[in-house]
Formats: C-alpha cells, sequence, structure tokens
C-alpha cells in the first residue's frame, strides 16, 4: 500500500500535570505541601497489538509514544502512521498504522532488556540496522559546548521543583531547540524523536544533551535519530562507548562548567576555548569542574 506523505496521522493532545502537591512531614514534624514529580503507566497497542507499557510523567506523551516506535524501529516515518490516541482513563495509546508492520511478531520476539532507569528494552532487528550507520557533521566548537552547557544550566524546571526525573535536549550551537524531562532518560530522548518528526526538525549539525549516563540504549537511540554529537553530564559504559565507535557518534561525558571528557571522536572538535590552568586544579578528573 503506498503511503501518503502529505497525510499527517491524526494525534491527540492529553498532556497531564508534570507535578501534584501533597502534604509531608520535616525533620521538626512540621506539615509541609510539596511537589512531587508524576508517574503513571502508558501501554503502547500497534494495531491492537500490546507492545509495551512505559512508566512516564505524562508530559508529550503522543510524541513519546512516536520517538519509542521510531527508536525502537517499528516506524520509518511519521507517515506510516494513520492515528495515535492516548486515553489516560486507561492508561493506553492506541497507534493506528497505515499498512501492517513487517515481522513486527519476530521484533518482539527478540528483544534486549538494557539497563536504562526502569528497565529499558531494544526489539531485534536495531543492532543489524546501526551496522550501516556511520555519522558525520562538522567539527563543533568547544566554545559551543560551553554555551550550550550554560544555555542548558535553566532548563530542568522539573527537577529543580521537585526532582526524581532526567532531562534530555536537542540542540545547535546557539539554541536550546527541544527540552524534555520525564522519570526515565530513555521516555525524554525518545519524546524529543517523536517531537523532531512532528515539528519537522532536521538532525543535521545537531546536539543531543542528557542528564544520563551513556549507556548503549542511549547512543543507540541517538544514532538512530542520526544525531552525530552526544554530551552528558554524567559518565559512560563499555557497550555505550563501542556502539558510539561503531556509528560515529562523538561521545561527551563528565560535561559540567568548563569541564567535559571526549571518550570517542575528539578529532571532530575544534578545541578553541581552552580554559586557564587553574593552581590546585585536581588531577582527579571527577572532581573537576
Amino acid at each position: 500500500m503506498a503511503i501518503n506523505k502529505t497525510k499527517r496521522p491524526e494525534i491527540t493532545k492529553s498532556d497531564r500535570p508534570k507535578t501534584q502537591i501533597i502534604d509531608v512531614r520535616d525533620e521538626y514534624n512540621e506539615i509541609k505541601s510539596f511537589p512531587i514529580t508524576g508517574e503513571l503507566p502508558l501501554t503502547i497497542y500497534i494495531n491492537k497489538k500490546e507492545i509495551v507499557t512505559l512508566m512516564t510523567l505524562g508530559h508529550y506523551p503522543e510524541s513519546l509514544v512516536i520517538g519509542y516506535l521510531r527508536n525502537q524501529g517499528f516506524i520509518s516515518s511519521l507517515y506510516d502512521l494513520d492515528s495515535v490516541q492516548v486515553d489516560w482513563d486507561t492508561n493506553s495509546a492506541a497507534v493506528k498504522t497505515v499498512s501492517d508492520i513487517n515481522d513486527l511478531d519476530n521484533k518482539l520476539t527478540h528483544k534486549v532488556v538494557t539497563s536504562g532507569c526502569g528497565q529499558g528494552t531494544t526489539f531485534g532487528g536495531i543492532w543489524d540496522d546501526l551496522k550501516n550507520k556511520n555519522l558525520k557533521s562538522k567539527k563543533l566548537k568547544q566554545s559551543s559546548i560551553y554555551k550550550v552547557l550554560k544555555l542548558l544550566h535553566e532548563k530542568n524546571e522539573i527537577y529543580r521543583l521537585s526532582g526524581a526525573v532526567h532531562g534530555c535536549a536537542i540542540c545547535d550551537e546557539n539554541h536550546i531547540i527541544d527540552f524534555v524531562e520525564d522519570v526515565g532518560r530513555h521516555n525524554a530522548v525518545d519524546a524529543i524523536a517523536g517531537n523532531m518528526w512532528l515539528n519537522d526538525i532536521s538532525s543535521n549539525n545537531k546536539i543531543f544533551y542528557t542528564t544520563g549516563r551513556l549507556t548503549s540504549e542511549m547512543v543507540i537511540k541517538v544514532a538512530q535519530m542520526n544525531i552525530s554529537y552526544l554530551i552528558s553530564r554524567s559518565g559512560i559504559t563499555e557497550m555505550g562507548l563501542n556502539i558510539a565507535k561503531e556509528t560515529g557518534v562523538t561521545l561527551l561525558g563528565r560535561a559540567k562548567g568548563r569541564h567535559f571528557l571526549a571518550y570517542h571522536g575528539s578529532e571532530n572538535i575544534d578545541f578553541d576555548a581552552k580554559p586557564e590552568p587553574r593552581s590546585g586544579n585536581s588531577s582527579d578528573v571527577w572532581k573537576r569542574r
């Protein structure tokens, strides 16, 4: 069946409150009103077949569903979708595709539980698709890295309010294009992937930022989105590094203030803003800021 690339899918808008206020007692045994972060299950169905249940904040749920299906290889275009209907009364997302998904049962059978928060899952076929990736981009200036980190400093609204979330962003060298927080970093990256399709955001010369560690799951998702720069304020894992090497993702970790570590792809960085040496600067890179 030919896909109509002019017809966008029908999509609900079912955003939920990010936080709710509850009464707590502090160390003085005094009652205080304090926000807590939302978390609800959302079960995704494709053509009435149950795929997965995600634990999510409930912010941008339609984008989360679309990005999840994109990054797991179930769909290759926004126009593969006929509709996405999220219903919080049943905690479900009903996805209807324009045509049947090839080899769906096999994808569901072969899956890997990853180290992501809440135990993320990668479905069969993703690893094979990555073998052909060789991401390229123009050099990224060190000064641009510092600029992006400074812009991101004020973006973690929910984390500062109630905590218990990770944040992800897609940026260029001068702007934060999109920023999403969720209870799992894999949810936040999937929501951004969905927003990229919905808002026609190109992956060319973009930077992806996450507050969470750079595991295999995170590097896979960013490579699937064709983004060549991945930055985190946390560290990386062995498999995350191996996949970055295979796909050409430039990997920067421990990025905070004017410090970062280029775990892979340092040749793609233009070191135009080296910090002045500081007296007493620790030789322990984990303590630098």
